[in-house]
């Protein structure tokens, strides 16, 4: 049963390889690396959160404004097999999600915006006065049929947290999306730099 239910709008995934022992050193000792093609592989994935609620509140009941919100990730499995999403942090422009770091999540307060200018998919943020930032401009193109390794970077259906010490576990739930090419015109962050991660 889901804890929360939201629809995500306007999300791209960039994905780049990595040493997997780079990756391994920042994840917990419950986790291995997930490799694809003998590497790890870090995604930054931007998109906007709209009509997120409570699970038990009825689609035409109160929900969240709509907010933006980024992580940079990797990806990992428990000893048992069981993959899922490792989030080096979760930045969103909505005050209230940051709560959730209760339970483990790493949300941090920032300013991000995401915005439509011709053809180009604009999305930038920033915490920490501006000392952690990222810029991400990209041309969505055509529809495309999915190859394994896009199946693989998309898929994930649980989130790895920790919380007081232990490893806890969130089900991910959502239709398979629909991915099409784009065209990444500009690329800078230090979101990884900040997690320690040197790419």
């Amino acid at each position: 049963m889901p804890a929360v239910r939201a629809r995500r709008r306007r999300q791209a995934f960039v994905h780049w390889p990595l040493p997997p022992e780079a990756v391994q050193a920042l994840l917990p000792r419950e986790l291995v690396v997930a490799e694809y093609d003998g590497v790890a592989w870090l995604g930054l994935t931007p998109f906007v959160v709209a009509d997120a609620r409570p699970a038990g509140v009825p689609a035409t009941g109160p929900r969240l404004p709509s907010f933006a919100e980024t992580n940079p990730r990797t990806y990992a499995r428990r000893e048992d097999g069981r993959d899922g999403i490792g989030f080096l942090s979760i930045d969103v422009a909505c005050p209230l999600m940051p709560a959730a770091r209760a339970v483990g999540a790493p949300y941090t307060l920032g300013a991000l915006r995401v915005a439509t200018d011709g053809d180009t998919l604009s999305y930038a943020g920033s915490r920490g006065a501006g000392r952690v930032s990222y810029r991400l401009n990209a041309r969505p193109g055509d529809p495309l049929q999915p190859s394994e390794r896009d199946v693989w970077l998309t898929s994930r259906r649980r989130a790895y947290t920790r919380r007081l010490g232990r490893l806890r576990v969130t089900p991910v739930a959502h239709e398979p999306w629909p991915p099409a090419c784009a065209a990444v015109d500009v690329l800078e962050e230090t979101l990884t730099a900040a997690a320690g991660l040197s790419t």
